[in-house]
């Protein structure tokens, strides 16, 4: 069996960060980003010596370090201010954005052009894409552009282009980024087959942090699966199932991590049913009623609306669709954190949630929590959905 030790290492190091990761979202609901960078100096190290080992290919390593400082630095330009991680109060200062910028616009160059073999003329249209895109968001939060204030003041005026494109010009930095790996993959003189790794890791990442911006994935368990793709692209040994064809660990965590988390849906159905709480069918499995006046020690989202008239309380569950537009707005979903912590601003609310006695609240269990078990049988076990598969298939 043979055994990638820089994975080793890494995994060591992902392992740990997870674990505390995982201890810190059950206890508090948040994992400062200052804990994600340790873990991530590790496994840059560790995958940068590994696709060294693979390749001595620079340009494909530079490729791989472009795409990690650019996530890195579309959270910097997302969260200045920010004040969960104050060891990082230097970082998210307003003042280093052109000097961040200047770095992230290197990096490509290096990849593309001055340490590829040949120049391929195909990639300049492309770089000039990615450095137009992210020198106008720059310059834009810059000049507050995106602050909250200014766009608040822009929507009154109408539709705002600016601030839509704000919003979603990572996809475009994603496209490129695959767009520009595959000319690459096809290249006589480009990175040859390890440039799978590189899209693999581009479009994985991708999706889940644009799931996280649109608010249906936690921004934890976004960069919990995100970091996993940077620091563990590969499974360190073979694991006892058997390597699944992409062998991406990244997505074998996440289908890991899935099938785990079916687990409580049922449960929660299951208990619903024991203790006679009765609800619609969907809500069943994903929520339970909890005492009214104690609704601010619990951990969930509220899953109905309450409306008082002429002194009697009416109540009716969320729809599916418009709990999904209220995830993507970010607005109009109450958490039970936000009651606990900004009491004064849901007066109204907690009074009717009291007057109703009971209120169904969505289960928090932080999906970090089987990401982090995912992990640990993905790397013994393997693919677990795979696994399952090729048994089925083997006995047909």
């Amino acid at each position: 069996m043979e055994i990638l030790y820089p994975m080793v290492i890494s995994a060591v190091a992902v392992l740990a960060t997870l674990i505390y990761a995982s201890y810190l979202d059950l206890k508090e609901r948040r994992v400062p980003f200052v804990y994600w960078l340790p873990m991530l100096g590790v496994g840059i190290i560790c995958t940068g010596y590994l696709l060294w080992q693979a390749t001595a290919n620079l340009s494909l390593i530079f490729g791989y370090l472009s795409l990690v400082t650019s996530f890195l630095f579309v959270d910097y330009l997302d969260n200045r201010g920010r004040t969960d991680s104050p060891g990082l109060t230097f970082y998210y200062k307003k003042s280093s954005i052109f000097f961040y910028l200047t770095l992230v616009l290197i990096l490509p160059i290096l990849s593309w052009f001055v340490l590829a073999p040949s120049v391929n003329i195909q990639l300049v249209p492309w770089y000039a894409m990615f450095a137009g895109i992210f020198s106008y968001i720059s310059y834009g939060e810059h000049k507050g552009i995106f602050d909250e204030n200014t766009r608040k003041k822009n929507r009154k005026k109408g539709p705002n282009i600016s601030e839509y494109f704000n919003r979603w010009y990572f996809v475009l930095i994603v496209m490129i980024f695959a767009i520009t790996t595959m000319i690459m993959l096809i290249s006589p003189n480009g990175w040859g087959t390890q440039s799978f790794v590189i899209l693999l890791m581009a479009v994985f990442s991708g999706v889940f942090y644009i799931f996280a911006r649109m608010h249906l994935f936690g921004g934890a368990d976004a960069w919990a699966l995100i970091f996993i793709s940077f620091c563990l692209p590969t499974f360190p040994f073979t694991p006892l199932l058997g390597n699944p064809p992409l062998g991406f660990l990244s997505f074998s965590v996440l289908i890991n991590a899935l099938l785990l988390n079916l687990a409580a849906p049922i449960g929660i159905f299951i208990t619903n049913i024991i203790r006679k709480n009765r609800a619609p069918l969907m809500y069943m499995f994903f929520g339970f009623p909890v005492n009214g006046e104690q609704i601010q020690n619990e951990w969930g989202f509220v899953m109905e609306d309450f409306e008082e008239r002429k002194g009697i309380v009416s109540r009716k569950f969320v729809g599916f669709w418009d709990s999904i537009k209220r995830m993507y707005s970010g607005e109009g979903r109450i958490y039970t954190k936000d009651l606990r912590e900004h009491p004064e601003d849901f007066q109204k609310e907690l009074s009717l949630y009291r007057k109703a006695g009971t209120v169904w609240i969505s289960y928090a269990v932080p999906f970090i929590i089987p990401i982090t078990a995912g992990l640990i049988i993905a790397i013994i076990f393997g693919d677990l959905l795979f696994a399952f598969m090729e048994r089925i298939a083997g006995a047909i």
